[in-house]
């Protein structure tokens, strides 16, 4: 038996705190490390040690081996649960822990070093009998032999990235024409993201079911697989929702499916928790996709249809321990589904989101879990990945569990960044999600001109509200504006860079409100520090709010909306569509410059290049012309709405 007793969490957020509730729970001290914008996070209040490590920056911090492992020492960890990201599929880390005589709670170097590499762990599980799809894994990585070997896999393909995961380098490629520059940009994507620029090739399964099986392995040679989680619905590769069982699996494939993965486990000599991917046809044939070593985001569906907590099952193996259950002995009961609730704007095509947590309320609920590290007050920065928590549901039958879920997602209160939340409510209630015949394909299918990624301005309603709360929040006796008698108050919000004009006649505790060409009727029958009760239309409800800073930040059932009241400001022109200024789309750092003063662009020429929450986004020029200023340069950290580039438009250029 291996021995430890205090066990440093070699990550952040919420994973950090879900690996600390279940040590403290087994009786074992903790440590948490922590970067300089994280020095108030939830995970580092509730360790009992904490570390700083480094700047915000993951690569002078959470990637700094020497940094976790001094602080290790410094602490008296002998052991380290590397959660997932960072350093979790590092096997250089787990060799140096095992230096060090500190327990790596995760599989051994070798089994990391091969399961990734998408590349050498295809041609593994060829070897040993798993189904794959084929394609080209070969160690020539020439553009030349990429371009050659496609007209042998045939098309579309798919273009991956050889390590790492997350959708990063990775492209579908429906022409061969087309190959070429996919390769580019998924080298370049890899390079930045995982430091490797291999790739593969693989003929492309289009609208598959994704399938994951958990595995669980000790040091005595025990594998078990724990059912299957249909992680189907994604968007750009990253996974949405994720449930267990799949509606799709029945008893024979999931037997298939779980020997396969059991024997993937085998081939490379596995220890703890691992997770064989398989993307699986309308034919319910399935074909290994790669091998996760580590714990996955979702696997708390895994616990609630098992009644198993995964990592304390990952800690007893660490410790030398057989697993606790034989296969014949795994049941599952019931069914689960998570979703992701992210920092991030469906209505911008999902673009990461930085801000303050004005207010955070999770919903405490029979059959409800809610992991997370969001505490309010934080700042969500653009350093990390934009998860933020993930809502679990349990029900006896599917259809409860995703009712319990969407309610749940609903009740959830989120305020200060954008978020996705109305985004996973609508998907919770399609019905083609519901009837368990989503694919892949189901965002793309069903989400392109969903309300909640719909873009424009706010609703009329939601107008409305806004200019109630800045009128009840400036008027200091509450109850005396209710006696007001046809008294009109008139107002300017601002939302995300366009004015709007609200005009607000009170009478007898109604509001009548006058927006453009609309008129509504609201009553505020109560006002709470953080919600109101609205009555219109004759129907009463309760929303959500939060003033910080001077701004509004709602949630009124549409989305999150943040309103500024300049009502007082002078009205000045302001860049707008198609304005020559190229501003920074959120807080990140500059990876690109693409042009010079006396360059001439084009509409939909990208001009720079930012990185931010491990994904790139290239800024555009939004007008015809000649760039008339760069005031930014590589490797520069710069705010949200900053301006990068000016472009002087052949318009004004004219005059």
């Amino acid at each position: 038996m291996t021995a430890f007793s205090k066990i440093l969490i070699a990550n952040r957020g919420e994973i950090a705190v879900r690996v600390i509730r279940t040590a403290r729970e087994l009786g074992y001290r903790t440590v948490a490390v922590y970067s300089e914008a994280d020095a108030d996070a939830l995970h580092v209040q509730q360790a009992d040690q904490a570390v700083c490590i480094g700047p915000a920056a993951v690569g002078e911090s959470y990637l700094c081996a020497d940094k976790i492992l001094a602080a290790a020492q410094l602490t008296g960890a002998d052991a380290i649960h590397p959660g997932y990201g960072f350093l979790s599929e590092n096997a250089q880390f787990s060799n140096d822990c095992a230096k060090q005589g500190i327990v790596f709670i995760g599989p051994s170097a070798p089994a990391i070093e091969l399961m990734g590499s998408k590349r050498l762990s295809k041609i593994a599980m060829l070897e040993a009998g798993v189904p794959c799809i084929p394609g080209y894994q070969g160690d020539d990585q020439s553009d030349q032999t990429l371009l050659a070997q496609a007209s042998e896999v045939g098309f579309p393909l798919m273009v991956k990235a050889s390590a790492g995961g997350g959708g990063r380098g990775m492209r579908l490629v429906l022409e061969p024409a087309d190959l070429e520059a996919q390769i580019r940009t998924a080298r370049s994507e890899a390079i930045n993201a995982f430091g490797s620029g291999e790739l593969i090739l693989e003929r492309a399964v289009l609208e598959p079911r994704h399938i994951e099986i958990q595995v669980f392995a000790d040091n005595h040679g025990n594998v078990v697989y724990l059912g299957e989680r249909d992680c189907s619905i994604q968007r750009r590769h990253q996974k949405v929702v994720e449930e267990a069982p799949s509606p799709f699996v029945d008893e024979s494939l999931r037997s298939s499916m779980g020997e396969a993965a059991v024997n993937a486990a085998r081939a490379c000599d596995y220890r703890g928790a691992g997770t064989v991917e398989f993307l699986v046809d309308a034919d319910k044939n399935f074909y290994f996709l790669e091998m996760n070593t580590r714990l996955q985001v979702e696997h708390p569906v895994t616990e609630m249809i098992t009644g198993l907590d995964l990592v304390a099952w990952q800690l007893a193996v660490a410790a030398g321990e057989p697993l606790p259950l034989k296969q014949s002995e795994v049941q599952l009961r019931g069914h689960a589904v998570e979703v992701r609730l992210y920092a991030e704007d469906p209505r911008k095509q999902f673009m990461p989101q930085t801000g303050e947590v004005a207010q955070w309320r999770v919903v405490e609920r029979e059959d409800i879990r809610v992991d997370h590290g969001v505490r309010v007050g934080q700042t969500v920065s653009p350093f990390y990945d934009p998860m933020l928590a993930k809502v679990i549901s349990w029900g006896e039958q599917r259809e409860e569990a995703c009712r319990k879920l969407a309610s749940a997602v609903q009740d959830t209160t989120l305020l200060g960044v954008n978020n996705n939340k109305l985004f996973l409510q609508n998907i919770l209630r399609h019905p083609s999600f519901l009837d368990g015949s989503a694919t892949t394909a189901f965002i793309e299918q069903h989400f392109q001109d969903d309300v909640s990624t719909r873009g424009g301005s706010p609703e009329a309603e939601t107008l409305a509200l806004a200019a109630l709360l800045f009128f009840s929040r400036d008027t200091s006796d509450r109850k005396g504006w209710r006696n007001s008698s046809g008294a009109r108050h008139s107002f300017r919000l601002r939302f995300e860079g366009e004015d709007f004009a609200v005009e607000l006649r009170i009478t007898q505790g109604i509001a009548t409100v006058s927006v453009g060409d609309t008129t509504l009727v609201l009553t505020l029958l109560a006002m709470a520090e953080h919600s109101c009760t609205i009555e219109h239309q004759g129907v009463r409800e309760t929303l959500s709010y939060a003033f910080s800073s001077g701004r509004l930040y709602l949630d009124a059932g549409r989305g999150h909306f943040s309103f500024e009241d300049v009502t007082q400001e002078a009205a000045i022109a302001a860049g707008g569509v198609g304005s020559g200024q190229v501003k920074a789309s959120m807080d990140g750092a500059i990876i690109d410059v693409l042009v010079g003063e006396g360059d001439t662009v084009t509409v939909g020429q990208t001009l720079v290049v930012l990185e931010a929450m491990k994904m790139e986004h290239q800024l555009k020029a939004a007008v015809d012309g000649v760039v008339e200023s760069v005031v930014t340069r590589v490797g520069e950290q710069v705010k949200e709405r900053q301006v990068l580039v000016t472009v002087a438009s052949q318009a004004d250029a004219a005059e």
